[in-house]
């Protein structure tokens, strides 16, 4: 029999920031709730997928992003429920911004309330070891114990952010389960977002995690002028971990990631630090100017 089902595409948009120490993503909410900025291609007018990636962007959310590289594409037949009749593919987009106010109906949401298990700078979450193991070991049994232990440790590998969504997804935990099923959501843990949208964000996170390891990405996140101690509260917003103060910056000052300006920082009390900026010539000159292994 000939499948009649339609296809159409959307463009998605993970934007993320770090403010104040805080990783941030930027929603659109509606009556049905809170979503990443989506929208779908305009065949007619859209050059090519990026600019209507940013097209979207500007009008749901008015920023005009800089740093975007595609994510994945999303199109698992199951993937939405509630499309039953069309096959919806969409090509997600990972862009990287300092944060500005946007449009009414957009808002920036703490990434770590979306994904509240993800955030071990100040040590393993409550989260985990008081509700998600408990539940987990319950649902997993004796068959799937060894994913368990894969996807929350010990020890932690930060980058496995997406086989620890869909294994909560999988166990029920997660309240878009309860909504692709019929069912009446429980708990919530952390914000939903509609469709699989919440499972995009964890894709992205993840990306960015393992970017960190051999690309400078953060200093998209990062103002021109900047303290070593700015550039380790932003690696460490993203990866989610503590790193040691001395230890990152010798490693930084062996990478050539960055140079001093010669200005200093304004302090109320002290020393002022000094600020730097990034070389973005270091990429002529490595082939991985990244931070290493920061989960190690």
């Amino acid at each position: 029999m000939a499948d009649h089902a339609d296809i159409t595409l959307s463009l998605d948009a993970v934007i993320v920031a770090v403010t104040n120490d805080e990783p941030r993503l930027l929603v659109v909410d509606d009556d049905q709730g809170a979503y990443l900025p989506s929208a779908p291609l305009e065949r007619s007018t859209d050059l090519t997928l990026e600019l209507g990636l940013r097209r979207a962007v500007r009008e749901q959310t008015g920023l005009d992003v800089g740093y975007v590289e595609q994510l994945y594409t999303f199109g698992d037949r199951d993937r939405r429920p509630d499309s039953a009749d069309t096959r919806p593919i969409s090509v997600a987009y990972v862009a990287l911004v300092q944060e500005t106010p946007p449009l009414p109906g957009a808002r920036w949401i703490g990434v770590y309330d979306l994904l509240p298990w993800e955030d071990h700078r100040e040590g393993e979450p409550k989260i985990v070891d008081e509700e998600l193991r408990p539940a987990l070991d319950a649902w997993a049994g004796d068959d799937r114990a060894d994913r368990t232990q894969v996807a929350f440790g010990p020890p932690w590998d930060g980058i496995r952010v997406l086989e620890r969504y869909e294994l909560l997804y999988e166990a029920g935990l997660v309240s878009e389960y309860a909504v692709d099923h019929g069912l009446t959501p429980g708990r919530a843990l952390g914000i939903p977002l509609r469709l699989d949208h919440r499972r995009i964000a964890a894709v992205a996170l993840g990306r960015l995690r393992g970017k960190l390891t051999y690309r400078p990405v953060v200093f998209e996140l990062l103002p021109d002028r900047f303290t070593l101690l700015d550039l380790q509260r932003t690696v460490e917003a993203l990866a989610g971990v503590r790193l040691h103060k001395q230890n990152f910056r010798r490693l930084v000052e062996r990478s050539g990631l960055v140079e001093g300006t010669g200005e200093r920082a304004g302090a109320k009390t002290g020393r002022p630090a000094e600020l730097f900026r990034y070389r973005p010539e270091v990429q002529l000159e490595r082939p991985r100017p990244g931070f290493g292994q920061p989960y190690r």
